[in-house]
């Protein structure tokens, strides 16, 4: 093989087993994802090790993936109920799993996770640093680190959340902000303290090209950390999130140009309607380059439901340039997830991609609705569990209050507006009384 990478790859004109199986997926030809690997603005995360990975695609002109968090914590170390959620998680076709656990020795568990997974996964070495060396944050060295991510990359893991953007320069910006949130990223705010505890230059920064050798041995895609995102509303767009960006744009350049495929890490919260302008920023400030963004969150009074905060955000986000969403559970700010949790989290968040990539026209995105309408014109219940995104929910609602007529619900029994219009459209009658054998006469 000449190349290590799929970007490498794509440059020297060379479409891989995973372009081909990308391009099946996505209803383009292979040439077209070549061409647009090559570019960077479509990455395909897949670690040389990770055998047994489905690849997918993630970037410009092609469906909205989604992410699933899990992963165990010093509060909540149950390795089995994790890994429930991560068959639940791809069982209901999440393309993405990060598995974000932050205390112990993670290995065991994620070698179990990356054997298992189809969909790809993702991890945050900072996360693992602490668990993983048994040194507090003080005595960790730039080659601690680094050790850790290379680990992770030996192991399997498809991309790593790497916050590289949050130099020295980015800090002194970040200081003058005066945010009403301060830092809201786990990992950024671990290399915030190490940078300030220390005096010494973020070591994925001041260590980059090292980075990528790594990443590169192993065909791991970068994923651009973003530790100032705006962890409220209050702290959407401000110098401190643009000036990381700025700097995002810079490293995704470097990477690229080591053969590294790169998503970059967006917001946070961030009111509607600064939404779409900051997608569009991104873009431009990162050179078009796959925007991975969790929510965003459209308000911050919404504990218990921010799996609906998110969603709405994702909409508009997914619909206006950014390509990856991460789900948000009802959980959030609240608890480590439970199975419910994740799974509203789930379809709240594929709710939000489906209707982007309507909104983006992908071919084939309104296959499923039309089917939908379909079934629906024609009240055939059976069909209509079929195209629906959650069939076992749609099915236990209608079936938990009978309608006295298979063909209609219980909300609208006889008066249905789809069963009027087709018996008048058919040149039947309708009359209520007589079917119901209940008028005066």
């Amino acid at each position: 093989m000449a190349y290590k990478t799929q970007i490498a790859a794509a440059k020297q004109g060379i479409i891989t087993d995973q372009m081909s199986l990308v391009a099946q997926k996505e209803n383009r030809t292979p040439e077209w994802i070549r061409d647009n690997v090559a570019k960077g603005t479509i990455a395909i995360p897949t670690n040389i090790h990770h055998s047994a990975l489905s690849a997918e695609g993630i970037g410009d002109g092609l469906k909205i993936k989604i992410n699933v968090n899990l992963g165990i914590s010093g509060d909540a170390k149950n390795y089995d109920l994790e890994m429930n959620k991560v068959k639940m998680a791809i069982d209901m076709g999440a393309e993405s799993i990060m598995d974000l656990s932050n205390y112990g020795k993670t290995h065991e568990f994620r070698k179990k996770l990356i054997d298992y997974s189809p969909a790809m996964i993702g991890t945050v070495p900072m996360y693992d640093a602490l668990g993983y060396l048994e040194k507090d944050l003080l005595k960790m060295t730039a080659d601690d680190f680094l050790s850790v991510l290379e680990a992770h990359a030996k192991e399997g893991v498809d991309f790593m959340t790497i916050h590289a953007g949050l130099n020295r320069r980015a800090v002194e910006g970040f200081k003058r902000s005066g945010r009403r949130m301060n830092i809201v990223s786990r990992g950024g705010s671990l290399l915030f303290a190490w940078m300030e505890m220390t005096g010494n230059e973020n070591p994925f920064f001041e260590h980059y090209d090292k980075v990528l050798e790594i990443l590169r041995e192993h065909d791991v895609t970068i994923s651009i950390g973003d530790s100032l995102r705006p962890g409220c509303l209050d702290d959407a767009s401000d110098a401190g999130q643009i000036g990381e960006l700025i700097e995002i744009g810079n490293l995704t350049e470097r990477a690229w140009k080591a053969d590294v495929q790169v998503l970059v890490e967006g917001p946070g919260h961030m009111a509607i309607d600064e939404i779409a302008a900051n997608m569009k920023l991104q873009k431009r400030l990162c050179h078009n380059a796959p925007f991975y963004v969790l929510g965003p969150l459209v308000t911050d009074i919404a504990p218990g439901y921010d799996h609906i905060t998110s969603a709405i955000g994702g909409a508009i986000a997914a619909s206006s340039g950014a390509n990856f969403l991460c789900y948000v559970t009802p959980a959030e700010h609240l608890r480590l997830p439970d199975l419910d949790d994740v799974r509203n989290g789930i379809i709240a968040t594929k709710i939000a991609a489906h209707a982007a990539d309507i909104a983006n026209k992908l071919p084939g995105a309104r296959t499923q609705d039309n089917r939908m309408a379909d079934a629906r014109h024609k009240l055939d219940w059976d069909a209509m569990f079929d195209a629906a995104i959650d069939p076992e929910k749609a099915r236990r609602y209608y079936e938990s209050t009978p309608p006295a007529e298979r063909h209609t619900c219980s909300m609208c029994g006889k008066m249905c507006a789809v069963r009027t219009t087709n018996k008048i459209l058919d040149g039947e009658k309708v009359l209520f009384c007589e079917e119901n054998g209940n008028c005066d006469k």
